[in-house]
């Protein structure tokens, strides 16, 4: 993946004026999805920190092989002359280990010229200070985080949520390494109930594999971010044709908010695991 780093003062924009792109911005005039590679590229183009991302980020960032993006706080004035927005977006990035990794991107137009104006994060503490900046430029009177609440108002964000609906992309094995991802995936696995032996002896032969992060409507618990949680589908192609997958839940519903991953056999048997998880710690999905 190629790394070139943007930057600049805050008089230049990188974005463009107009209308906020959103979270499922793309290659201008492309109609196909971009790559994650290509995701990235185009968040430090228009970030005016770029150059601030650390190299071990970028390195980490090479390796991603999905990207999905979304609404983590918004923020608005209706000025005498214009509205101000302000926006930050979650990229969330599967990587090849099968980590993941989050980059925050800030979205407001308090430059000149009504232009937007965008700044990138790894970092949630950076993001935090530089969301006050913003929003005290912005003023009083708004709506969204920071003005009246922390959070997206419940509803807003199970909207958001359902209007994505459960997806299941389409699958394109690849065919590199695939018993080493299974191995990996196994090994970080922390549940005891997950899949056994002759699953593993299984996918030793694994001639392909493909990963899909799998969208479900969820809510938050009380709080900014309280809750993570997510699904994926790991699906692996073995001698014959046959196919085998399996539904890892990640998720920081520990006593400790630590991020943890469980491997199942079975889609059910994942979601019944986020559920219990979510009671013990008394947050509603």
């Amino acid at each position: 993946m190629a790394q070139t780093r943007a930057g600049g003062g805050e008089g230049e924009s990188r974005g463009g004026c107009g209308e906020p792109g959103g979270p499922g911005r793309g290659p201008r005039g492309g109609a196909s999805e971009p790559t994650p590679a290509e995701q990235v590229e185009e968040l430090l183009k228009r970030a005016q920190n770029g150059f601030e991302i650390a190299e071990r980020v970028l390195e980490r960032l090479g390796t991603a092989l999905m990207h999905q993006a979304e609404l983590r706080s918004y923020r608005q004035r209706n000025d005498e002359s214009r509205p101000l927005r302000c926006n930050t977006y979650r990229h969330i990035f599967l990587l090849a280990d099968g980590s993941s990794l989050l980059l925050y991107e800030l979205e407001h137009d308090t430059g000149p010229q009504e232009c937007f104006l965008y700044e990138l994060y790894a970092d949630e503490d950076a993001l935090d200070a530089a969301e006050r900046r913003v929003h005290d430029r912005i003023g009083g009177g708004g709506i969204g985080p920071g003005s009246e609440a922390e959070e997206l108002p419940a509803w807003l964000a199970e909207e958001l949520l359902l209007a994505m609906g459960p997806t299941r992309p389409r699958r394109e094995y690849v065919s590199e390494a695939s018993p080493d991802h299974a191995r990996r995936l196994l090994r970080r696995a922390e549940n005891t109930d997950g899949p056994g032996e002759v699953v593993r002896d299984l996918l030793r032969g694994a001639l392909g594999h493909h990963i899909a992060l799998i969208t479900k409507p969820r809510r938050r618990g009380a709080g900014r971010d309280t809750t993570w949680c997510r699904f994926y589908e790991h699906a692996f192609l073995l001698e014959g044709g046959g196919e085998v997958s399996l539904w890892e839940l990640e998720h920081n519903m520990t006593t400790d908010g630590r991020l943890v991953c469980e491997v199942y056999l079975d889609e059910a048997e994942a979601e019944v695991a986020a559920d219990r998880h979510a009671r013990a710690q008394g947050v509603e999905l």
